[in-house]
């Protein structure tokens, strides 16, 4: 059976973009939320991995690769869940199939190499953007250890908003809404990450 993954961030966000490709017999997963949940938590593409996993799916669809999940990496490990269970991967706006003929595409491999690099890239950037925003916090003397009632230490939560912290720790910072919009993030999440660092 073929599929196509569709995700759209609220309720109001028109799919027909999304649907021009739309092969006849394709089965439709639709998620609308945000694009900062990763994929294995989002409801219908958890039904999408869980039909995957059972073997009633052979080929995927989606418009773009940036609907596979909230980050480089988080994109990377649903392609390669897909690929463990040899799955077809058609992205629409490269025109690209992950296997042909019954082996791997090697054009959508490089493309795949280079999506690898560039998580690593981010993930050196992240952890850039984190040493700073703790070096702040020590520097200001409220940095703590672990959050409470979490075994998550404050490390690894910071370490997950990045961008945040980054338009935090601006001379003059944009106001919380505004953070929440610019980053794809809840307006309780940012106050979160402002209340751990301490940024004034």
């Amino acid at each position: 059976m073929k599929a196509r993954y569709i995700r759209v961030s609220t309720l109001n966000q028109k799919i027909e973009r999304q649907l021009e490709k739309q092969y006849p017999d394709e089965k439709i997963y639709i998620d609308k939320l945000s694009g900062s949940i990763p994929f294995s938590e989002r409801v219908y593409a958890k039904e999408l991995l869980k039909a995957v996993e059972e073997n009633k799916i052979r080929y995927i669809s989606v418009s773009s690769i940036d609907r596979l999940g909230r980050n480089t990496l988080d994109v990377l490990q649903t392609i390669e869940k897909f690929h463990k269970n040899n799955i077809c991967l058609k992205v629409d706006n490269l025109g690209l199939e992950s296997w042909v003929n019954g082996k791997e595409n090697p054009t959508f491999k490089l493309i795949i190499s280079v999506l690898a690099n560039i998580s690593e890239m981010e993930r050196n950037s992240l952890l850039e953007r984190q040493k700073e925003g703790i070096a702040i916090a020590k520097a200001k003397g409220t940095y703590k250890g672990r959050l409470k009632n979490t075994t998550e230490s404050v490390d690894e939560f910071l370490a997950k908003y990045p961008n945040v912290i980054h338009y935090l720790n601006k001379k003059n910072p944009p106001t919380i809404i505004e953070i929440a919009k610019l980053t794809d993030c809840s307006k309780n999440t940012v106050q979160k990450v402002k209340k751990y660092i301490h940024y004034k």
